[in-house]
């Protein structure tokens, strides 16, 4: 009999952090690995936001602080909501986490009960269906595959919901596609999710400002469902502070409550430090966004164009993020040698033995049949990259 509880043995290990531990391995036997598997900008985080966490320490932001966040910090995100979003919060309303990703799970914890269904548009991060799991809720995907640019219709959405349904939840940008609804897109689903009283929906929005089409629309933004809805942002991934561990949830107060009343049992509030860097990251000067998404955009026109150069690779343009999710099934079935190529996983595992390239299982993303590449990386990485990926696939017969 297993010591370890029924609810850790029923989560799945991140597949993300699984291929880059084994991109490391290879790395450290002294292999050149290009690793195309990690989620996080490949910058340094901003000069300014770097002085003021020094500043802080020197200041002696060094105790516990509250569980929600600092409240100049909350003040700077309702400032940031209200300039950039259009959104009227009250701090009241925001809980600042140990990163996004604490921000989202404590939120499903929140809201979800045993057997309470949440909808999940597929291809999403790996983590949407194991935070589910972990509330003892049931994840309902909704697919959408490349011929839909990986987003779900209304349609699809309104097929979805059932008496049990709670949450739906919504990536735009998305990881792992890149994708990005338009305004209209949202307007239809949110025409769909007003119809149902009982529905949450949670918006993560960690990616809007890596976002190439020239506007972004917050879920929150429509007023039909502005008291349903739950925003997830953070300063990871807009000013390159993966590390700092600062994100956020912004929505109705009695929400807002009950998630800090759960942090305060288990984490309590983030890092002084990286709070004060964090309020730097709002209030400060915003170039450097702006600098970073034109790097992200020039990198994502590079590496949709080399690998519409390869055969058999069905690719799509993405929007927004820094991801590209080609279709591969047309290597499905292949050979190298006396191994065949079963699936996508096995693809994956394919191109990083033998063109040393680190990519991801379309499955990780309920996905099969496609792989993930991030593009955060050097220009010079993704053009070698994509050499020894057309080379390799090249070679399966």
């Amino acid at each position: 009999m297993s010591r370890i509880s029924d609810r850790v043995n029923a989560l799945s290990p991140s597949q993300t952090l699984a291929m880059s531990q084994k991109s490391n391995e290879l790395k450290a036997a002294g292999i050149d690995v290009i690793n195309l598997s990690v989620g996080e900008p490949d910058f340094p985080t901003p000069s300014h936001i770097k002085e003021a966490a020094k500043e802080a320490v020197d200041r002696n932001f060094s105790f516990y602080t509250p569980v929600p966040g600092y409240m100049s910090l909350r003040k700077a995100i309702a400032a940031k909501l209200s300039r950039e979003n259009g959104l009227t919060f009250d701090p009241a309303q925001i809980v600042v986490g140990n990163g996004a990703k604490q921000a989202l799970c404590n939120v499903i914890l929140t809201l979800v009960n045993p057997g309470d269904e949440v909808l999940i548009p597929v291809p999403a991060w790996v983590s949407y269906v194991e935070m589910v799991k972990l509330a003892e809720g049931t994840p309902v995907t909704v697919h959408a595959g490349i011929e839909q640019d990986f987003k779900v219709t209304a349609a699809q959405i309104e097929a979805a919901i059932t008496p049990k349904t709670r949450v739906i939840m919504l990536c735009s940008p998305s990881n792992p596609t890149g994708s990005v609804y338009t305004r209209d897109e949202l307007k239809s689903i949110v025409e769909v999710i007003a119809r149902h009283p009982n529905l949450t929906v949670l918006s993560d929005e960690i990616y809007e400002h890596i976002n190439f089409t020239g506007s972004f629309t917050s879920l929150a933004s429509f007023p039909e469902i502005a008291d349903r809805t739950v925003i997830i942002n953070g300063v990871s991934k807009a000013y390159a502070m993966t590390g700092w561990r600062i994100g956020y949830m912004a929505g109705p107060t009695d929400i807002a409550k009950a998630v800090s009343k759960l942090q305060s049992q288990y984490t309590s509030g983030a890092s002084s430090i990286a709070q004060k860097a964090a309020e730097a990251a709002y209030d400060g000067p915003q170039e450097c966004v702006a600098e970073m998404c034109a790097a992200f955009r020039r990198r994502r026109d590079l590496i949709v164009a080399l690998a519409s150069e390869i055969p058999g690779l069905e690719v799509n343009r993405p929007d927004g993020a820094f991801y590209l999710f080609p279709k591969v099934e047309s290597y499905i079935g292949k050979r190298h040698g006396d191994k065949v190529i079963a699936d996508s996983g096995e693809l994956a595992m394919y191109l990083l033995n033998e063109a040393h390239v680190a990519t991801v299982d379309g499955a990780a993303f309920c996905a099969p049949g496609y792989i993930r590449l991030s593009y955060a990386t050097s220009d010079d990485n993704i053009r070698e990259a994509m050499r020894r990926i057309a080379n390799a696939l090249a070679a399966l017969k």
